[in-house]
């Protein structure tokens, strides 16, 4: 006789695991996405004006390069004090008022440019705000994603990130030629619109408040926080080691684009060739940040680095045998190509494993060496090619590569690289050391 087990006996239901909402339709994000968007053309779109704008003005380039550094050297000093700052306050606050700040500083200087009265020195000091509120804006930008992305899309989200940046770059840097020969002011009109709007789509943007303080727990210490933070990206052996080869990935990039079109000049490729090799280079690194996903997806977070090494290292060479831009043009394309998805494995990877409250210092630090780095690429290039020739520094750049190719496959922290849990809480404490 069969017995029917009694309704309390019998194994719950599992409900099926719901999925996550596609990214194109996730709120909150796309407003950041498209806020960002308008903002990187408008930077870019300034950016290539400021030079012209001095030259203009007095006729100098080495002042035009000293108005550029004040802009970088402004952002590498408030880089590691404002991921501290970005941990402390509310994050939504911090983006609108850099929005905010960015918009007058830079009306301030079209209302000179506008009256003839403008001088050096105001578009050194405008710079140098700008430079400041980058500091502040992106380590809060990265420090939210998480909070409006789902960890199983957190990838997607930073390499489309990266697509962002390389199509405002593309469309800036178009722009500002054409604006700035209308009108000297335009560029920074634009720069200035695209804060505004930025800064009204902000509002609407939904980010939890900062916790706050625990009962007993000791007074806020710049310094003390400051070095938390520095000492949790370097005790964390896997962090440090991802961000060791996110900083060479991107400093070697900045030494071989720079070495490879002086190639290009030496070997008499035309100016308009040298420019079309430019712009393939960008093309390939927005191509590489749209298939990212795909691609990090299928190799995997090691694979994804160790690639991007080896294939600069095979490429690089192939621009000594020949003098044609257009083959140049697709060897730049190459090694811009598997960047994204080797960044969209460190950043993703550090994002889900970095408690939240230390998420802004992670992104101080990390942009701030990665700054330095990307300042030092073209400084070792041109130092590389005027002590051993253009070719030379090739070759040996390509060894420099291989050699770090053959350290990133043998290096044991890195064999066990791949995307954590995001179904587990993250710790405190500092991974394993």
């Amino acid at each position: 006789m069969t017995t029917t087990p009694s309704p309390q006996l019998l194994p719950d239901r599992q409900e099926p695991p719901r999925r996550s909402k596609p990214l194109w339709r996730n709120r909150d994000y796309n407003i950041l996405w498209i806020s960002r968007s308008l903002t990187e053309v408008g930077f870019n779109a300034s950016t290539m004006a400021f030079p012209l704008l001095v030259l203009a003005v007095t006729g100098s380039p080495g002042t035009a390069g000293l108005v550029q550094g004040v802009n970088a050297a402004a952002q590498l000093a408030a880089g590691l004090p404002a991921g501290t700052l970005v941990d402390r306050w509310n994050r939504k606050a911090v983006m609108l008022a850099c929005e905010a700040v960015r918009t007058v500083a830079l009306v301030w200087l079209v209302w000179m440019i506008w009256t003839d009265a403008v001088a050096v020195w105001h578009m050194a000091a405008v710079a140098a705000v700008l430079g400041v509120c980058s500091a502040l804006f992106d380590p809060a930008e990265e420090a939210s994603l998480p909070h409006v992305v789902p960890p199983d899309q957190l990838a997607t989200a930073v390499s489309m990130n990266h697509a962002r940046n390389s199509i405002g770059n593309l469309i800036g840097t178009s722009l500002s030629g054409a604006l700035f020969g209308v009108k000297r002011v335009l560029p920074f009109v634009a720069d200035a619109l695209t804060h505004v709007v930025s800064f009204c789509m902000l509002l609407f943007v939904r980010l939890p408040k900062p916790a706050r303080p625990e009962e007993g727990a000791p007074p806020a210490n710049f310094r003390r926080e400051t070095l938390e933070g520095l000492k949790w990206v370097w005790g964390h052996r896997l962090i440090r080691v991802t961000a060791l080869c996110a900083i060479a990935v991107n400093f070697l990039f900045q030494v071989l684009y720079l070495v490879i079109i002086v190639v290009a000049q030496q070997g008499g490729v035309p100016a308009a060739q040298i420019g079309v090799m430019a712009a393939m280079f960008g093309a390939g690194g927005l191509l590489g940040a749209l298939v990212a996903p795909r691609l990090y997806a299928r190799c995997g977070p090691r694979l994804s680095v160790v690639l991007t090494f080896w294939v600069m290292a095979a490429l690089a060479p192939v621009t000594l045998a020949t003098g044609n831009g257009i083959v140049m043009g697709l060897v730049l394309a190459g090694i811009a190509f598997l960047a994204p998805t080797a960044n969209t494995a460190i950043s993703t990877y550090q994002l889900l494993t970095t408690p939240d409250r230390l998420r802004g210092r992670l992104s101080g630090v990390i942009g701030l060496v990665a700054g330095v780095s990307a300042a030092l690429g073209p400084m070792i290039g041109g130092l590389l090619m005027e002590i051993a020739g253009a070719r030379w520094a090739i070759l040996l750049s390509t060894l420099g590569i291989a050699v770090l190719a053959v350290t990133v496959t043998l290096n044991p922290t890195l064999r066990s690289f791949a995307t954590p849990d995001a179904t587990q809480p993250t710790e405190d404490a500092p991974g394993p050391r």
